[in-house]
């Protein structure tokens, strides 16, 4: 049985490039574009002040690309744009803007973003992108950690852990495993790419 090899796109493709640190210095930069474009795709939830937006998606997706390190880099660098005052968290009328969307009912997310990318990042380096089913379980390890934060949050919020689980969770619970499912199929499909052979 051959050893799983290690590393993630990104760290492969740029393997003794001699633009290899400029390269990834941009792919965090697009990391943080393209998580604060998908955080504009969003619809208000009824009964809740946390709406559905594809965010988590770039978020694990960004994890997996870039690496733990990266990934985090990636997505701390988001945060900070955010409470600078740019425009790159989901637009609501009911969340406060800027830093104080962080004090906000979506806070908890927001800082678990990081750590999400950092932890599927990190299963992205061992292997885990290569193959759908061990994919998916980076991807649903990314998406529970979000979840985590987003709960443990709302739980000191609203003082009760339930109102935080049927507010923050289970409305999104389905459309979040559909991203996940999306976001495993992606990785395979991305490293079959990179090894076949360009035609001459």
């Amino acid at each position: 049985m051959s050893p799983v090899q290690t590393g993630t796109i990104l760290s492969h493709s740029t393997a003794g490039s001699a633009s290899a640190a400029a390269v990834r210095v941009m792919a965090v930069l697009l990391a943080v574009a393209l998580t604060a474009a998908s955080a504009q795709v969003t619809m208000p939830v009824p009964f809740t002040d946390v709406p559905f937006a594809l965010t988590p998606l770039m978020v694990i997706l960004s994890g997996a690309v870039l690496g733990s390190r990266l990934g985090f880099v990636a997505l701390l660098s988001y945060l900070a744009a955010g409470i600078a005052g740019l425009p790159v968290f989901a637009p609501s009328v009911a969340l406060p803007p800027g830093a104080l969307r962080l004090l906000g009912g979506t806070g908890g997310y927001l800082m678990a973003y990081p750590l999400a990318a950092f932890v599927t990042g990190w299963l992205a380096e061992r292997g885990w992108d290569r193959r759908y089913l061990t994919s998916l379980a980076a991807m649903l390890a990314g998406l529970a950690v979000i979840y985590a934060g987003g709960a443990a949050w709302r739980t000191g919020l609203l003082g009760s852990f339930d109102l935080a689980i049927v507010t923050g969770v289970l409305p999104f619970i389905v459309p979040d495993l559909l991203k996940a499912a999306l976001a495993a199929l992606i990785l395979p499909q991305a490293w079959k790419l990179m090894k076949t052979p360009h035609p001459s």
